[in-house]
């Protein structure tokens, strides 16, 4: 059974965490968890509370060998964005988007 958690709305761009989950997919949840305390990222932050989180479910419904669980999916996908005006030159404006993402994580 895949015990999941999700951070929906994260206020982080997802190419900037999407290269730490591929460093975890696939590994140890002991494994992935020391992989993310040693990096130096604000996503590692982000990715480490969710895939927490993920072992704390595992352990409210009782998981078998809490030891043995891999990290089967680790997945962040776009989010909303926000967008804002800033003024350019010549009466001009670009538009800055503000990116947020979901983080999904799965262990089993």
């Amino acid at each position: 059974m895949a015990y999941t958690a999700i951070h929906r709305h994260a206020r982080i761009s997802a190419s900037k965490v999407r290269p730490l989950a591929q460093l975890i997919r696939g590994k140890k949840v002991d494994d992935a968890l020391s992989i993310l305390r040693y990096q130096p990222q604000r996503g590692a932050r982000m990715l480490e509370k969710v895939l927490k989180s993920a072992l704390g479910n595992a352990e409210d419904l009782r998981a078998p060998n809490l030891g043995g669980l891999r990290v089967v999916d680790a997945r962040v996908d776009g989010g909303p964005m926000f967008k804002r005006v800033r003024p350019r030159a010549r009466g001009m404006a670009h538009i800055i988007k503000k990116r947020f993402a979901h983080i999904h994580v799965s262990i089993e």
